[in-house]
């Protein structure tokens, strides 16, 4: 019930920015400036530049309490409550969402960001050797993940192409292509998402990485890196389904000796390649 929740609030969130916006840019427009209009702008406008940013300039990873935004947000609330107090403002209605819009801030900060009870994973360890499991690969045919001995592999579980996050990581790392061909690693690449976003996305990047397709979540549910509807609300009409897999990045040596692990506890926070690199060059 708690995912639910989650993923409906993900997908409502942002319109609450986009109404409180409009609403204060109309009343700009209709009657003059106000303490209040102009710190339920900041607000709100600060908020609509963090998620559209997410999309039109993508990012790998955030810092986890997003500072510079919550100082925008923050400031904004704070200017909007002074004008609503000094000035007798009736907008009660108006001032219930604004309130409503930064309880969503650290909701989103504090509980929608993080992923409980990852560090609880007793079947990945550092160490062990990683359980043989099998994916899909675009022509639907089962690959092993022992096929994969006999050098360094990187796999990369990722939500989806929908997840900006995610689709920044993955071109952040095929921009790194050189260094991994250099070492020979393997670089495997998988979602659980339908082999046709999965195979664009392969095309679209144009390397020989493993593009790879978890159906069903079955190597996430046995890894314990299944997200039950983890995706956002609505994202089910563009075709994708509703349970995902938590961002997870696991480094094999040669021998599938499991050598690193990266079960991030927020979504936003996510290592980047060089320590991928530094792990695998100080064994090889």
């Amino acid at each position: 019930m708690k995912n639910i929740l989650k993923s409906v609030f993900i997908s409502a969130f942002p319109l609450i920015s986009i109404y409180l916006f409009v609403t204060s840019i109309s009343i700009f427009l209709k009657e003059s400036f106000s303490m209040y209009q102009i710190g339920k702008t900041l607000s709100s406008l600060s908020i609509i530049v963090f998620f559209a940013g997410l999309f039109l300039k993508p990012q790998a990873r955030t810092s986890a309490n997003l500072n510079g935004y919550s100082l925008f947000i923050f400031t904004g609330f704070f200017v909007g409550l002074f004008g609503f107090i000094k000035y007798k403002i009736s907008l009660y209605f108006d001032l219930t969402v604004f309130f409503l819009l930064i309880i969503s801030w650290i909701s989103y900060l504090k509980w929608y960001s993080v992923f409980e009870n990852r560090l609880a994973n007793s079947i990945l360890k550092v160490g062990n050797k990683l359980p043989e499991f099998e994916f899909e690969n675009s022509n639907k045919l089962q690959i092993s993940s022992d096929s994969f001995i006999g050098n360094f592999s990187i796999f990369l579980f990722y939500r989806g192409n929908w997840c900006p996050l995610c689709m920044a990581q993955i071109k952040e790392i095929v921009a790194q292509y050189k260094e991994i061909e250099k070492r020979g690693i393997h670089m495997i690449l998988i979602s659980p998402q339908p082999h046709a976003f999965s195979e664009a996305l392969a095309r679209k990047n144009k390397i020989p990485f493993q593009f790879l397709t978890d159906k069903n979540n079955t190597v996430a549910k046995k890894l314990g890196l299944f997200h039950k509807a983890g995706t956002p609300a609505g994202f089910q009409i563009l075709g994708y389904d509703t349970d995902t897999v938590m961002p997870t990045v696991i480094i094999t040596d040669k021998n599938q000796k499991i050598i690193y692990i990266d079960e991030t506890d927020n979504y936003r926070v996510r290592p980047e390649p060089e320590t991928f690199f530094n792990i695998i060059d100080n064994l090889n």
